[in-house]
């Protein structure tokens, strides 16, 4: 089991290598985030408690740059590491993986509880915002359903398929029978696009096209599709080609 340790922070004067008893008390991560913040701590330094150590070659701090840079330095990139990405980095055994990818699954359920809760889900960008905090940082494509009554207000969100890295297969049969036992009169359609491109393909746009006139047949309605890319959105309504 990895020994908890602290680590001076990445821009520190003293040598990474220095004994920690050696430190001065706010140069010590944890001292420093209890006198001025948990936020005045870098990434580096953030990682670094979170790992808890280094490894023979390197302390957590030097560990925690090197992940941070396999990531591209960029925290969205080491969010959507997988188990078997995050074992390759010199020094990250299974432990250190899972605490890393543990870290990112409650940061993703805390913004899960905070999307808005609205009785009446009527706006594009409100369905966008009960759909970011589910799919933003996924690696992979994911397809879900919004379920709503005559009223607007949700009666349930359900996963329906899960891809790889450029498409997810979708059996419109699936969407409709989870609307007609839900008794929903209304259906929003999403997916997430992990390479950023907002662009809907021309699989989208047909996919799109075959449940709605599945649903007008069973008199429910397609009110949008949402793609997800990152923190932002396109919306089938807001760019008019709904029909």
């Amino acid at each position: 089991m990895d020994k908890f340790r602290i680590f001076a922070p990445t821009r520190c004067s003293q040598s990474d290598n220095t004994g920690i008893k050696d430190w001065k008390e706010n140069d010590r991560p944890r001292e420093k985030s209890i006198l001025n913040g948990i936020q005045t701590l870098s990434d580096t330094e953030l990682l670094a408690i979170l790992i808890g150590s280094g490894s023979r070659e390197q302390n957590a701090v030097e560990l925690g740059r090197s992940i941070l840079g396999a990531a591209g330095n960029k925290l969205t990139n080491l969010s959507r590491m997988s188990y078997k990405e995050l074992c390759g980095i010199k020094g990250v055994g299974k432990a250190k993986a899972v605490t890393i990818m543990t870290a990112f699954e409650i940061g993703r359920r805390r913004r899960m509880e905070e999307a808005p809760a609205r009785e009446r889900l009527c706006k594009s960008s409100q369905l966008a915002e009960t759909f970011i905090p589910m799919l933003a940082d996924l690696p992979h494509e994911e397809f879900w359903i919004l379920l709503l009554n005559n009223a607007n207000h949700c009666l349930a969100k359900i996963k329906i398929s899960q891809g790889g890295v450029h498409q997810t297969s979708v059996d419109p049969k699936i969407i409709f029978k989870e609307a007609l036992q839900h008794l929903a009169t209304g259906i929003v359609l999403c997916h997430n696009h992990p390479s950023g491109n907002l662009t809907p393909s021309k699989h989208d746009t047909e996919l799109t096209h075959r449940i709605i006139e599945g649903a007008n047949a069973l008199s429910i309605r397609v009110l949008d599709h949402i793609i997800v890319a990152g923190e932002n959105y396109y919306s089938f309504a807001e760019e008019g080609i709904l029909f």
